[in-house]
């Protein structure tokens, strides 16, 4: 049987993957761009992929008529200031072309709305679901709240809140109530309803066995980490100030953390755990949800992360238009170095960034990154997902990675920081010779003026760096 799997480089789609395959589906998995995309070596052959874009109707047709099931595991929060009419259409344009299809269930993944007033986030799933209901197919909706997980955008603001403050000034919003779940639990659910006509044409909340406040939340994840954590209240912090809160001491991104805020209003509690019942599963407590997240952190066994999705970065990136470094117009700083251990010095380069950090003067590294967050960019904070591995689509604190390959010895990899033009980042090592490049295209005359003021600091930091390297 066929499952059309789309998200598939999302945070949900990458962990549901390799579950249905082991399960038997053939799988057919929908990105925007395979560059992108990353299947294991264990499963690589097993699954066939598509590009489409749910926003572009001539794209769809790329899905085949002879599909069984569907997976709706997309979403455009923070993508666009419209964005909850770009979701709207892409749910049309899902139904029309499955309906066309012969797929007879589809699971779609949205958020709690059980709450009298929704957020703009929470209506807008509201709204996906009610366009995906009017298929000819049966839908089967999966509610859920605050998901609990190695590499989940909750998990990682919280972590962020609790090892960096030891005392919190907070806004009001910190008492509101939730209901967390675990993303092994999400998972368990997402995998067992499929083909599973009891819950055709039907709609579940999920959540764990707890209700807590965010503040509960909070000093909970700091019980299991055995930090002494303090936190207070206030209401005087607006939307915008919380935001800004969320923003500068977490790896989110600031059109991220307006949304979230505008969500973290509103109560997100389960009707009843009904479906949890039909599948026989006992939700993990939040407290072993935690420590299970660490357990995959400190084995280095992140399946995916919130962070190497668009939404972290760039709003409109598609690979193959930046892997191609310009020539024309460009201002370059090329420096080589001879190295004598070419594993060595790949190994190196595979380890930038993150906690490795850059190799030379990384306290200017961290500067660059808080002036980054300053003037609304991404900053350092959002690391590497894995220690060891890099791939085209991942982020390297506030670079995204366009290019990596071990064998032909090259990483490309392209600014988000905020610019007055595109910058590119290239390492490729040919006869023993390390050559460091790093290209910006200025935007207009403060893009030629930025280039010559920065370019000392070029000439201290890339010395050292390349240095450290080749050592």
């Amino acid at each position: 049987m066929k499952v059309l799997l789309t998200g598939a480089t999302g945070y949900i789609g990458k962990r549901i993957l390799p579950i249905l395959v082991d399960k038997g589906y053939d799988v057919i998995c929908c990105v925007r761009d395979k560059n992108k995309f990353h299947p294991e070596n264990a499963i690589k052959n097993q699954i066939e992929i598509i590009e489409i874009d749910l926003t572009q109707k001539e794209t769809l047709h790329h899905i085949p008529k002879d599909i069984d099931f569907a997976y709706y595991l997309v979403h455009s929060m923070s993508a666009s200031k419209n964005y909850s009419e770009l979701e709207r259409q892409s749910a049309i344009n899902f139904r029309e072309i499955l309906n066309t299809s012969d797929v007879k269930q589809v699971v779609y993944l949205s958020g709690i709305v059980n709450a009298r007033s929704l957020s703009k986030h929470l209506n807008s799933r509201k709204n996906v679901e009610h366009e995906l209901g009017k298929g000819k197919f049966a839908l089967t909706t999966v509610r859920a709240g605050i998901i609990i997980g190695s590499g989940s955008a909750s998990f990682e603001i919280i972590r962020d809140l609790v090892e960096k403050l030891p005392i919190m000034i907070a806004p009001k919003w910190l008492k509101t109530k939730c209901q967390p779940i675990g993303i092994s639990d999400v998972v368990k659910i997402l995998t067992g309803v499929l083909n599973n006509e009891k819950v055709f044409n039907h709609s579940y909340d999920i959540g764990g066995n707890e209700i807590l406040t965010y503040k509960e939340m909070l000093l909970a994840f700091a019980s299991v980490r055995r930090m002494k954590r303090y936190i207070w209240t206030v209401p005087v912090m607006t939307p915008k100030l919380s935001s800004y809160w969320l923003y500068f001491i977490t790896s989110t991104s600031y059109k991220l953390a307006v949304s979230l805020v505008d969500s973290m209003k509103t109560e997100v509690i389960a009707r009843d755990n009904e479906l949890m019942k039909l599948l026989n599963l006992q939700p993990l407590p939040y407290k072993d949800c935690i420590r299970q997240a660490f357990k995959k952190i400190a084995q280095n066994e992140i399946v995916s992360s919130w962070k190497d999705s668009t939404i972290s970065g760039r709003l409109d990136f598609k690979i193959s238009n930046y892997i191609k470094v310009p020539e024309f117009g460009c201002y370059k700083d090329i420096r080589t170095r001879k190295t004598s251990d070419i594993d060595k010095c790949l190994d190196k380069i595979w380890r930038i960034g993150g906690n490795t950090g850059w190799y030379y003067a990384n306290w200017l590294w961290e500067l660059r990154g808080f002036i980054d967050k300053l003037t609304g960019g991404v900053g350092l904070r959002r690391g590497r997902t894995n220690i060891n591995s890099i791939k085209a689509g991942y982020t390297l604190d506030f670079w995204r990675v366009l290019y990596a390959d071990k064998s032909e010895k090259r990483l490309l990899l392209l600014a988000e920081m905020k610019l007055p033009g595109e910058a590119w980042l290239e390492f490729k090592i040919q006869d023993n010779i390390l050559t460091q490049t790093a290209t910006f295209r200025p935007l207009g005359l403060w893009g030629r003026l930025y280039w010559f003021l920065v370019f000392p600091f070029h000439g201290f930091i890339f010395k050292g760096m390349l240095k450290k390297i080749t050592e």
